[in-house]
C-alpha cells in the first residue's frame, strides 16, 4: 500500500477547500520506508495512487526524501512516466541542466513573477510541472500556489460581466522578442531559443503551428497570439478554471521592449479594465499557498488546476523544472 512508504504531514501554511488540504506533502514513512530503496522506486510502485492524489488536490508536495542533486530530480521526474513537452513558445528564459531537467525562470531575483498558467498564452502547454529546491534561499524566493478554479468562483462573483467577456471574446497576446535571450527580463527569451532555431522561416512554421502571428522588426520580432480562450472547462473535474496569462502579462511582462498594459486584451482587441486586473491579482494573492523552500522538495502541479508564480529573494536559490505533456 502506499501508506507503507508514504506519510502525509501538515504545516501551517497549507489551506483547505471543500474538505481538500492543499497542496497535499507526503513525506517518507520512517517506519515502513524499508520496502522501497528510493523514491523513484516507490513513484513507479505507487503512480497509479499518486496519480489519483494529484488530481484530487491539485499539487503535491514530496518533502524529506533524499533527492538532492539535478539528476535525482531527472529521475523522480523519469519515474513518473510522464511524456516531456519541448519548451516552444515559453516567454522564460531557461537553461536545460540534464535531461528533462531546465532551470526555472532566470529572471533577476528582485523581481516578482505573477501568477500564471504554464504557457496558458499557447495552445500546446504542459498538463504537468515538477519543481525541484537544489538551492534554498536565504528568505523569500517561495513559489505561490493557488487553485484555478476558487479564482475563477471569485472573479465571477465579483465581475459576472467581465468574465462573460473573456469566457465569450478570449484572450490576445502580444509580446516583442529580441534575437537573443536577456537575462535581465523575466520574458526575456529572445525568438531563437523560443522557436528553437536560428532561421526566420522555421520560427515562422513553428510559429504557426501555434497559431501564432509573427511581424518582424528591425532586431527581433513581434508575436501576437490569439484569440484563445481565458476560461476552459476541466472535463477530468468538471469545473470551469482560470486558464490565462492575463495578470502576469498586464502587470509584468516588462522590459525595454514591451508595455504590459499593451501585452494583453480582450480578444476583440477592446482594453482590459486596470481596476478588475488589479484586484484579480489581490485576489489571487489572498487564495494563495506559499511554502518556503527547503533543500530537497519536489513539488509536482497539476498546471490545469493550479497557479503558481514567484516571490523575490535573497541569493543564493536554485529552483529547477520540467515540463511533461
Amino acid at each position: 500500500m502506499a501508506q507503507n512508504f508514504f506519510t502525509e504531514i501538515k504545516i501551517p501554511q497549507q489551506k483547505i477547500f471543500k474538505g481538500l488540504v492543499f497542496p497535499k506533502i507526503l513525506s517518507p514513512n520512517a517506519r515502513n520506508s524499508v520496502e522501497f530503496h528510493s523514491l523513484t522506486d516507490a513513484i513507479k510502485d505507487q503512480k497509479s495512487w499518486l496519480d489519483s492524489v494529484l488530481h484530487q488536490h491539485g499539487a503535491i508536495l514530496f518533502r524529506g526524501f533524499s533527492v538532492s542533486t539535478a539528476v535525482g530530480f531527472n529521475d523522480v521526474v523519469e519515474a513518473f512516466g510522464y511524456e516531456e513537452l519541448p519548451y516552444v513558445g515559453g516567454a522564460a528564459p531557461r537553461t536545460n541542466v540534464v535531461g528533462r531537467v531546465f532551470t526555472a525562470n532566470e529572471s533577476p531575483p528582485d523581481q516578482k513573477i505573477p501568477f500564471h498558467h504554464e504557457m496558458a498564452q499557447v495552445p500546446e502547454y504542459p498538463s504537468k510541472l515538477f519543481f525541484f529546491c537544489e538551492v534554498e534561499p536565504l528568505n523569500g524566493g517561495e513559489t505561490p500556489i493557488v487553485l484555478s478554479h476558487v479564482v475563477y468562483e471569485r472573479m465571477k462573483e465579483k465581475y459576472p460581466d467581465f468574465v462573460q467577456n473573456l469566457e465569450e471574446h478570449g484572450l490576445i497576446y502580444t509580446r516583442v522578442l529580441g534575437e537573443d535571450d536577456d537575462p535581465s527580463s523575466p520574458i526575456g527569451r529572445g525568438w531563437k531559443s523560443t522557436f528553437l532555431t536560428k532561421e526566420k522561416s522555421v520560427a515562422e512554421e513553428r510559429a504557426a503551428k501555434l497559431n501564432m502571428k509573427l511581424e518582424w522588426t528591425e532586431d527581433g520580432v513581434k508575436t501576437i497570439m490569439g484569440p484563445i480562450p481565458a476560461i476552459k472547462f476541466d472535463k477530468t473535474r468538471q469545473r470551469k478554471i482560470w486558464f490565462n496569462s492575463m495578470v502576469a502579462a498586464y502587470t509584468g511582462w516588462e522590459d525595454a521592449r514591451n508595455d504590459p498594459v499593451k501585452a494583453v486584451t480582450f480578444g476583440n482587441g477592446k482594453p482590459l479594465p486596470s481596476h478588475v486586473i488589479y484586484d484579480c491579482l489581490r485576489t489571487l494573492d489572498d487564495e494563495s499557498v506559499a511554502i518556503p523552500w527547503q533543500k530537497g522538495d519536489v513539488l509536482l502541479i497539476d498546471n490545469l488546476a493550479v497557479l503558481h508564480s514567484r516571490r523575490p529573494f535573497a541569493s543564493p536559490r536554485r529552483v529547477l523544472a520540467s515540463l511533461c505533456k
